[in-house]
């Protein structure tokens, strides 16, 4: 499927497919959706926590993974990053992209790079507070039990692949988190919703990034 490197509002690259009419991120700014739906109302939740263990559907660009790597290093808290991705991104494509630079984090180019150079199926030490490690898998393969605090569900959306966003999937998710786990999305549907409720999570709606009326928080009790 053709891919093109596109600018968003807020001056960050993503990936548009012509064929879906579908981005890697919203038009209306990659990052700041990033930053709205899985820093602020995800991986700030654990905030107090020395270490956390985060699963990423649809690892795509990095640029989530990216930005937990910059935050984990401002927090000094430990992160073991794992990122499903069944199509990855080729390296000249991620070359392309401008994370680094609209972060002001040229000084960790390098490891913007290094965490896509990295051999998939492997762990990865990145820096002193970040593992990654990348699997290439379709997400419904994926059997983890009890294994992560927080999922950043992060797949092309509904109108294009309505199958990952079925109670299935979201089981999946349920069975993957450890108890009192937390998975954010950007999407707000009425069908996600009671996806997730059938999957046995409480939900809640939550303002969304710019662009966006609202998004979806699930947890597991």
């Amino acid at each position: 499927m053709k891919r093109e490197i596109i600018t968003t509002n807020d001056g960050s690259s993503s990936i548009f497919l012509p064929e879906w009419n579908e981005s890697y991120h919203s038009k209306f700014g990659a990052i700041q959706e990033a930053k709205h739906v899985f820093i602020k109302n995800g991986l700030d939740l654990f905030h107090k926590e020395d270490s956390i263990s985060i699963l990423e559907i649809g690892f795509g660009t990095g640029l989530n993974a990216f930005i937990t790597l910059l935050e984990a290093e401002k927090r000094k808290q430990k992160t073991n990053y794992v990122g499903v991705e069944a199509y990855p991104v080729s390296l000249e494509e991620i070359k392309l992209l401008n994370y680094p630079n609209q972060l002001e984090a040229m000084e960790k180019n390098d490891l913007f790079i290094k965490m896509h150079q990295t051999d998939w199926e492997m762990e990865h030490l990145i820096s002193n507070y970040f593992i990654i490690k990348k699997r290439e898998q379709f997400f419904n393969t994926i059997t983890d039990e009890n294994a992560f605090d927080l999922i950043y569900f992060d797949v092309f959306g509904f109108r294009v692949q309505p199958e990952l966003w079925t109670e299935e999937i979201f089981q999946k998710m349920f069975n993957a988190l450890n108890p009192e786990g937390i998975l954010v999305t950007y999407a707000c549907r009425t069908v996600i919703k009671n996806a997730m409720l059938a999957a046995g999570f409480t939900v809640e709606k939550l303002p969304g990034a710019p662009g966006k009326r609202e998004m979806l928080r699930a947890k597991k009790v």
